[in-house]
């Protein structure tokens, strides 16, 4: 009788620590710490820019930036056009109602037109992006393509790029 039951009991409690309501966990998915870098090239920090912007996360966004951090773009509602121009606090904010605001936001590269070290120990980079932007899939906004011009460094002793200057060159 007991070596009856053993089988059907570890068969009954086998059944009840699988939920067949939950879905499976996809093992070959990759998980977040193998989506975003170390932030140890240009390139990394790029993967993570884009990551921020696509899952809205502010906390990645804001380690992407460097203390003296720059924003320029121009405002093309002036005659003259002029400069707009703000610094790390402003721009964190304004990125993170823009990210509240939108129900899903996608970035994607084109790729790098451009990527010129400005220094002689590389660690001060430029490079200038393409992107295509598209808030809650194009209905309510239009899909922005443009070009974007970042300045990275990366301190002396110090494996970490952040971005230094940003600056839109788009013309929309």
């Amino acid at each position: 009788m007991i070596r009856q039951t053993l089988p059907v009991l570890a068969v009954v409690i086998l059944a009840l620590a699988c939920n067949p309501f939950a879905p499976r966990l996809d093992e070959q998915l990759n998980s977040v710490s193998e989506i975003l870098t170390g932030q140890e090239s240009p390139q990394e920090v790029m993967v993570n820019f884009e990551y921020a912007y696509n899952f809205k996360d502010s906390l990645v966004y804001s380690d992407l930036l460097d203390s003296a951090f720059i924003f320029v773009s121009k405002n093309y509602s002036t005659d003259p056009v002029t400069d707009i121009i703000w610094g790390r606090d402003t721009d964190i904010r304004t990125t993170v109602r823009l990210f509240r605001h939108f129900q899903t936001i996608r970035l994607n590269w084109g790729g790098t037109i451009r990527e010129v070290f400005l220094d002689d120990d590389s660690t001060l980079v430029e490079l200038k992006q393409v992107f295509q932007l598209t808030f809650d899939g194009g209905r309510e906004v239009p899909t922005l393509n443009g070009e974007a011009l970042f300045i990275l460094q990366r301190k002396p002793g110090e494996s970490i790029w952040k971005i230094v200057r940003w600056e839109d060159l788009s013309t929309f």
